[in-house]
């Protein structure tokens, strides 16, 4: 059974359970913009960074005021960590990563996209003070069963507000083949999936989609103390 640990603990070549709410449980993402600018942080960290003859312009715009040289690097993970799920909730989020070296990754690329989608999003609502409540958890998962598992919890999350789960900002239409986003992995999962070992405990389930929305038992039974509290 996966154990719980403080986001202190990390390593490499290790899973992790990561997520995070709005202080007092409040919105994060009031509209579609807002789920769009996150994803669209979580590109920039995850690709592979510009080479600096792409990042060579005649000018370039930065809070409004035009510019002329070389725009700044902002951080960058690509290879570093791997998304192999996510989802973005109204008013939290979810993400299955694996840290693959620096063990300062993972708490890097988290405080990262959090500053950053603060200041975003307190500049657009003419707000201050703190967005999250407080630091993010990261969880360990050590375990391939909890490993899928953890997937499918992810998954499903949204099921309370959407009848369709593709039609969500999350992860799943990539593992079902519906969208190819280059920096959503959800191939080492999936590999998990075709265990025969594993697939013995999924009730029948013969595809993931049956495996995601078929399958009888609550996540939260399985994962206990691994699942948002």
């Amino acid at each position: 059974m996966p154990a719980k640990y403080s986001v202190k603990t990390y390593a490499e070549n290790t899973f992790y359970h990561v997520y995070n709410r709005g202080v007092e449980k409040r919105i994060i993402f009031q509209d579609e913009q807002d789920y769009k600018v996150f994803l669209s942080y979580l590109k920039e960290y995850l690709s592979p960074p510009p080479t600096l003859e792409d990042r060579i312009q005649k000018s370039f715009t930065l809070q409004g005021r035009t510019f002329k040289g070389i725009p700044r690097q902002l951080n960058n993970f690509f290879g570093k960590i791997d998304l192999l799920a996510y989802c973005l909730m109204p008013n939290h989020f979810h993400f299955l990563i694996k840290q693959n070296d620096d063990v300062n990754s993972l708490k890097d690329f988290m405080q990262s996209i959090i500053a950053r989608y603060a200041t975003y999003f307190n500049k657009k609502y003419d707000r201050v003070g703190s967005l999250f409540q407080g630091k993010y958890k990261a969880i360990i998962v050590m375990d391939e069963y909890y490993i899928l598992h953890l997937s499918r919890y992810i998954h499903i999350n949204p099921s309370e507000y959407a009848k369709n789960l593709v039609n969500t900002y999350s992860s799943y239409a990539e593992y079902l083949g519906i969208r190819h986003t280059p920096w959503v992995k959800p191939e080492l999962v999936l590999s998990y999936f075709n265990n025969q070992k594993l697939s013995l405990d999924f009730n029948g389930s013969n595809t993931y989609k049956s495996f995601v929305e078929e399958y009888l038992k609550d996540p939260k039974d399985i994962l206990l103390d691994i699942t948002l509290e």
